[in-house]
């Protein structure tokens, strides 16, 4: 059957509310060749997210009408690949709310995630050659994954000069970006034959954003980030810093930024690293 995720609109609810609709789910969801698998909850921002398999959209939301009533905002048809590398596998709490490990131990995942996309300035290639160019590519993906298996990111895929990756967490995309940015310095003060530098774009946002397209706004907007910095420099969206209020990350506001394919200005911000030029 088709995999969808729909979005709900649930101001003031609590995690008990949501608790009991999921019940109510599984409870009809028989009589529609329905099966509801698992939910994401963020309180904070009154949003709610419930992956199914299900015949059709329309039967999942009869499911959800008749059994509490809270219909989605959008149901949208989801690649399963792509769910599992965005929102990740998740274990789930009895009541099937999507878990992730947390400070204190199991907390409730919140489905918010953070966009990271690296771009080797220049090609490579054409001006080092086939074999030169491909070297460092290597030791571009190599710092790059690393920095990701240290801070927890998920790599989504390589877009030929650069890496996208995902991240449960705003300052640990922060912080994986650094310290990309850190390791590209040190290697090049070893490497002057052939410096390379890289630019860096994030962006944090929801899962679902337009059809057919998980984190489609976001992906966007981390990538125009990327697109829009300099040589060496991490830019991110407003959302990011202040995802990271006191967590001691700085930050350098620049203002309102015109990206393409938005059609108003972006609040931009530059993550401050330590040999920045």
């Amino acid at each position: 059957m088709p995999l969808y995720m729909d979005v709900h609109n649930l101001q003031g609810v609590t995690t008990a509310q949501i608790d009991e609709a999921h019940a109510a789910d599984l409870k009809e969801q028989g009589k529609y060749g329905v099966k509801y698998l698992k939910y994401w909850f963020n309180q904070n921002h009154g949003k709610a997210f419930c992956l199914v398999d299900a015949p059709s959209a329309e039967a999942a939301q009869l499911v959800h009408r008749e059994a509490h009533g809270q219909v989605a905002e959008r149901i949208i048809e989801a690649d399963p690949e792509l769910v599992e590398a965005f929102v990740g596998g998740g274990e789930t709490s009895p009541s099937g709310a999507v878990l992730v490990p947390g400070g204190a131990g199991i907390e409730r995942d919140s489905a918010i995630r953070t966009i990271l996309f690296t771009d080797i300035v220049g090609s490579t290639n054409e001006a080092l050659g086939d074999d030169a160019g491909m070297a460092l590519l290597d030791i571009h993906n190599t710092i790059v994954r690393h920095a990701l298996a240290a801070a927890d990111g998920r790599e989504v895929k390589h877009t030929g000069d650069g890496i996208m990756a995902s991240f449960l967490s705003a300052a640990a995309a922060v912080h994986s970006a650094t310290g990309i940015q850190r390791a590209l310095a040190k290697h090049r003060e070893e490497h002057t034959e052939h410096p390379l530098k890289v630019r860096i774009g994030a962006a944090a946002g929801e899962p679902v954003e337009r059809e057919h397209d998980l984190f489609g706004a976001t992906v966007q907007l981390a990538a125009r980030l990327c697109a829009h910095a300099e040589p060496d420099q991490i830019l991110v969206s407003n959302v990011i810093a202040e995802l990271c209020v006191g967590k001691g990350l700085p930050f350098k506001d620049l203002g309102d930024v015109l990206l393409k394919g938005f059609s108003h200005p972006i609040r931009v911000q530059a993550v401050q690293w330590s040999g920045a030029a």
